[in-house]
């Protein structure tokens, strides 16, 4: 190891130098991103067992074993936090559904692929889905979320435009209407966040082809 004399006397450690800082500074920033990852989590959870309104900052700086201030070193309001949910949700589900459709396969295909990935979403975005069903109209009337109800909307005509697409194929009824169709779909994904189990007879990719089963080939048999 390579030493400086200072006027002291002492050797010094060049690592402590500017490229010492730096690595410091590098540490410290990483340190601070995971634990702004673990609030999340933490308030993630309580959001969708108690509800985003009814949850306070308190509750989310206990949970974490933190003062409430030391909370607003990484957040300036649950609004952020939350925030943050939703908006890491609808960037990955939208890129997703792009990435399908872009594949430009027949519209049943589509589908499929919409509907996989929706229920792919159950697990590892269960706060997200749960917060959406619970506050979506207490949040979207707020400024800072009215990207919810743009991308909600641009979700919306992805799977309509397929839909019609496959009406006009012949590979779908041309009596249903794709929009109602589209709504039902969505809800019946959503709500299935509040009984699904991770670790169940089903994963969520098996309970995506259930639903294919019975979307696409009734119950009936014949």
């Amino acid at each position: 190891m390579t030493t400086t004399s200072t006027n002291s006397g002492r050797p010094k450690n060049r690592a402590t130098g500017e490229g010492g800082a730096r690595r410091r500074g590098k540490g410290s920033a990483a340190l601070a991103s995971e634990r702004r990852e673990h609030l999340v989590k933490l308030a993630a959870e309580l959001f969708a067992e108690k509800g985003f309104q009814a949850t306070t900052v308190r509750n989310i700086a206990e949970e974490a074993g933190i003062l409430s201030g030391s909370l607003y070193h990484h957040f300036d309001s649950k609004e952020s936090i939350v925030d943050e949910i939703l908006a890491g949700f609808f960037q990955e589900i939208m890129s997703a559904y792009r990435s399908v459709i872009d594949e430009g396969n027949d519209p049943r295909t589509t589908i499929a692929g919409l509907v996989r990935i929706a229920f792919g979403t159950l697990e590892p975005h269960r706060a997200a889905i749960t917060v959406m069903q619970n506050d979506w109209n207490y949040l979207k009337g707020m400024e800072r979320f009215a990207y919810l109800t743009k991308s909600e909307d641009e979700v919306e005509k992805m799977w309509v435009d397929t839909i019609k697409a496959g009406q006009r194929d012949g590979l779908f009824r041309a009596d249903i209407d794709p929009k109602l169709t589209y709504r039902m779909i969505r809800d019946t994904v959503w709500v299935a966040v509040r009984w699904f189990k991770p670790g169940g007879r089903l994963n969520a990719q098996g309970l995506a082809e259930h639903y294919l089963k019975v979307m696409f080939d009734g119950i009936n048999t014949h």
